[in-house]
């Protein structure tokens, strides 16, 4: 398997990981990889009353 420790992941990639995270109190964010490419980000968020 390949260490690619020098990879870039590009701007647009990281600006929605940041909406994503953005505002989020209880939830998550997920990040899948195929490749060693970001091909999905999910947000799963928790309304606590």
């Amino acid at each position: 398997m390949d260490n690619k420790k020098d990879t870039i992941i590009p701007s647009h990639i990281l600006r929605d990981i940041s909406k994503a995270l953005a505002g989020l109190s209880y939830g998550e964010v997920s990040i899948t990889v195929h490749d060693g490419r970001i091909v999905q980000i999910e947000r799963k968020e928790k309304k606590r009353y």
